[in-house]
Order: C-alpha cells, then sequence, then structure tokens
C-alpha cells in the first residue's frame, strides 16, 4: 500500500513539472515570437505633448511595427519647449532605416483609437541623430481642430452675411437702374428726352 502512495506521488509530481516546464515554454515561445529576445537600443524622443500615448503601445516605422514604447517621463527643464521624454525600444533589426528617418510622432489609430509613435521619412531633411535626444514633431490636438473649424464656420458666417448685404444693394441698384431706363425709354417714346433749343 506504501508503495502504491509513493508511485501515485511520484507520478502526480512528475505531471506537475511537465506541465510547469510546457507553461515555461510556451511563455518562452511567445516571447521569442514578440521579439522579447531581439536586441534592442533605445531612442530617446522629446514631445511637448503626447496625448494620451502609454508605455507599450507600438512604434512603427512607414506603418511596420519596429519596437514599442518603453518609458514616457517629464523633464526637469524644457529642451525647445518639449519637456516630455519618451524612451522608445526598437529592434536592433531596423536600426539603419531608423537612422535615415526624418521625423517622430505620436500618431492616432482611426479618429479617436489608441496612440502610437510613428517614425518616418520626408525627401530633402535631415536624418535623425540617434545617439541625442530627438525632437518630436508636434502633435495635432483634436481641441486644434476643432477651433481651426470653429474659426472656419465664422469665417463663412461673416462672408455669407457680406455676400448677403451685396446681393440687396444690387438688388436695390437694379430696381434704380430700371426705373432710370423705364423713364428715359419713355422720354424716347414721347420725342422728349433731347430737345433741340
Amino acid at each position: 500500500m506504501l508503495k502504491d502512495d509513493a508511485m501515485k506521488q511520484f507520478w502526480a509530481g512528475m505531471f506537475f513539472f511537465l506541465g510547469m516546464g510546457l507553461v515555461a515554454g510556451v511563455i518562452v515561445f511567445i516571447g521569442i515570437n514578440k521579439g522579447m529576445a531581439e536586441p534592442k537600443f533605445t531612442l530617446q524622443v522629446l514631445f511637448d505633448k503626447v496625448g494620451g500615448l502609454t508605455e507599450g503601445a507600438p512604434v512603427r516605422l512607414s506603418g511596420v511595427t519596429v519596437g514599442r514604447v518603453d518609458r514616457i517621463a517629464f523633464i526637469s527643464d524644457d529642451l525647445d519647449g518639449r519637456g516630455i521624454d519618451v524612451a522608445l525600444d526598437i529592434y536592433r533589426k531596423f536600426e539603419p532605416q531608423v537612422r535615415r528617418s526624418t521625423r517622430v510622432s505620436v500618431q492616432t489609430e482611426g479618429v479617436l483609437g489608441a496612440k502610437y509613435v510613428e517614425i518616418s521619412r520626408r525627401v530633402n531633411e535631415t536624418v535623425l541623430d540617434v545617439a541625442k535626444p530627438v525632437p518630436g514633431e508636434a502633435m495635432l490636438d483634436v481641441y486644434d481642430i476643432a477651433e481651426v473649424l470653429r474659426d472656419t464656420a465664422q469665417g463663412f458666417n461673416r462672408t455669407t452675411r457680406d455676400i448677403s448685404a451685396i446681393m440687396a444693394e444690387l438688388k436695390y441698384m437694379s430696381r434704380k437702374t430700371k426705373r432710370i431706363l423705364d423713364r428715359v425709354e419713355r422720354r424716347v417714346i414721347d420725342g422728349t428726352l433731347i430737345k433741340v433749343f
């Protein structure tokens, strides 16, 4: 009986350790597939505002995911009006493409979607110096867009009022011109338009 209990405990222990090994193997496999074991380098970017960007957000280079946001922190002294330091962990295999890039900005997926960091390249612009903190592009804020749209709508309202005033003036001038032309026509018919002595 004692031997049967020992065997049951042995097999229970074996299944437990096999299960733990299987779980550990799955975690390592997923980590390798997600790039956790890939070598990375850090790119520091300075922003004036990040608009809801979170740690762990994707970093994309021309739409391809090349890393993630590692850390977001305030800096004590603003540099060129930028007071937020964002550290990006970027896979080392994409370093040559990142070095040839020219801009770093915070973007939104969809209209109100999650934030991510986009690294892009524009022709005839200086490339990024990844050894120093890189200045990020100013973020386009929804409130800024709303303000521009409000100002545009107010401009359209003023233009519409001005056009209405011009149309009313043209209508008034048209009536006056018609009266004058009617009087001239009557005088021509009566023969009294031009009197010769």
